[in-house]
């Protein structure tokens, strides 16, 4: 009977030994003298690497020649207690076959320190070095742990349509969707292209939000949620933005603005502590290699309660501060990263929410409040971050709601479906939205926003 490959992880974990095992992977260095060859291994299961022996009389160098940094091989010999330090088991090569050749000399990662530029540039190859495979397992497991926390809480997950004929957010900035040829398109009597000739009988975008389609399931099943891939064309290169990027967007009939807090606290910190329960081999070598204060910082969100505040009291705050900002504060304005950073890093030193910001620096939907001048809108901030989730309670009232959208030029025509919610059955609901890219790059502690993501796409940039 053959034996099942292992993995590596499941290696380095097991307690049996004196046995014969499997393992394939990924050379990660080879080094050794006339007597013996130590292979390092690796197939992605761990940031761990398995070492291999190899017996020179057994194996010699015209055996391993192939044997280099890149190189994908099978082995299989005996798992023992290891004798050298650094692991505590190893394999006692019986068989080496090499999978897939890596030609040393072409191999881009072979040497350690490449920076992170370089490593964007060759985005396919990436995921096999150390960190990025710590951030693609963090990504994951903090995947899994937004579905485990809604369905535990009772939530139904929504698949919002990529394709859209609505803009959520009013901002414009939208991929057109279109199967009209680009040379000579149809057109109106006026001259304008005519989207009636397109494929879907009007012009569609991809999607910046599923935020008013979960609006209708939220009114229909309570609690629901959604997470996505989503789209701006926002002309941005910074460190913080993406042209294509994934969000978590719940929404739940009968919560107010208080509710929504609660949530979105809850659901951070449920985040966090998974991340460091589940992954804390991955974290300790971002911590040691990226940044020092890391795993404190994810701790210190778990333990302590988020500061709630109001955008009023937020913007007292700024204009009596002694710090000199880049972008002057003043009521009305919105706030800036380097704002919301000194509330949450200088100021308060723990996470934000500010809460009821102006009418006029918030979308349509949110709900007013009784001043007729704030919305009861909310922005969790956190350190290093700045907003992470961006949410409100919806108006329900369809002449308030009506009232907002003629003010904000939003057609009623287009969103007549949105406006039937408030007709037949409205609801108080509420809900916000995490950028996902947003979490992870905290959890991570990276810096830049292009290194969380497997194939970053931003501004003349869609390689792979």
């Amino acid at each position: 009977m053959s034996v099942r490959r292992s993995s590596v992880q499941q290696l380095l974990q097991s307690q049996e030994l004196e046995r014969e095992v499997v393992v394939k992977g990924w050379v990660r260095t080879r080094r050794g003298n006339k007597y013996v060859q130590f292979i390092a291994l690796n197939d992605g299961s761990t940031i761990h690497n398995l070492q291999v022996v190899a017996d020179a009389e057994k194996f010699p160098e015209e055996t391993l020649k192939d044997v280099a940094t890149g190189a994908c091989v099978s082995v299989r010999g005996q798992l023992v207690a290891s004798q050298g330090k650094g692991q505590s088991v190893e394999v006692q090569a019986v068989e080496i076959e090499v999978l897939g050749k890596a030609d040393p000399e072409q191999y881009p990662l072979q040497k350690k320190g490449h920076s992170l530029e370089f490593l964007r540039e060759i985005a396919h190859l990436r995921p096999r070095t150390n960190t990025f495979g710590a951030v693609l397992r963090l990504r994951h497991a903090l995947a899994f742990a937004v579905h485990q926390y809604f369905n535990d809480h009772g939530f139904y997950y929504i698949h919002t349509p990529i394709i859209t004929g609505s803009d959520a957010e009013g901002a414009g900035q939208m991929f057109r969707v279109t199967t009209l040829p680009d040379d000579h398109p149809p057109r109106t009597a006026s001259g304008s292209v005519d989207y009636a000739e397109d494929f879907f009988g009007k012009q569609t975008n991809l999607t910046v939000s599923g935020q008013l389609e979960g609006e209708i399931a939220a009114l229909a099943l309570g609690k629901v949620y959604t997470f996505g891939p989503t789209f701006r064309a926002e002309n941005s290169n910074t460190a913080r933005h993406l042209a294509e990027f994934w969000m978590i967007e719940p929404e739940v009939a009968f919560n107010d603005l208080q509710d929504n807090m609660e949530l979105a606290e809850d659901f951070l910190k449920s985040l966090v502590r998974y991340a460091l329960e589940k992954c804390p081999d991955d974290l300790q070598f971002l911590n040691d290699q990226y940044d020092k204060e890391l795993l404190s910082r994810l701790q210190f969100v778990v333990d302590n309660e988020f500061q709630r505040l109001t955008y009023t009291e937020a913007v007292e705050i700024l204009k009596t501060a002694k710090q000199k900002f880049e972008f002057p504060v003043d009521w009305g304005t919105d706030l800036q990263s380097e704002h919301e950073r000194y509330l949450v890093e200088k100021h308060f030193k723990k996470p934000v929410i500010l809460t009821d910001y102006p009418k006029d620096i918030k979308a349509f939907y949110m709900k007013l409040n009784d001043d007729n001048r704030t919305v009861r809108a909310m922005d969790v901030l956190f350190p290093g971050i700045g907003e992470i989730i961006g949410g409100s309670q919806r108006e329900e009232d369809l002449e308030k709601l009506r009232t907002r959208m003629q003010q904000m030029n939003v057609p009623e025509e287009e969103l007549w479906w949105y406006l039937d919610l408030r007709r037949f059955g409205s609801a108080p609901h509420a809900g916000f939205g995490l950028g996902f890219e947003r979490l992870v790059l905290f959890v991570t502690g990276m810096g830049n926003i292009r290194d969380v993501i497997p194939f970053p796409r931003f501004p003349k940039n869609a390689e792979f």
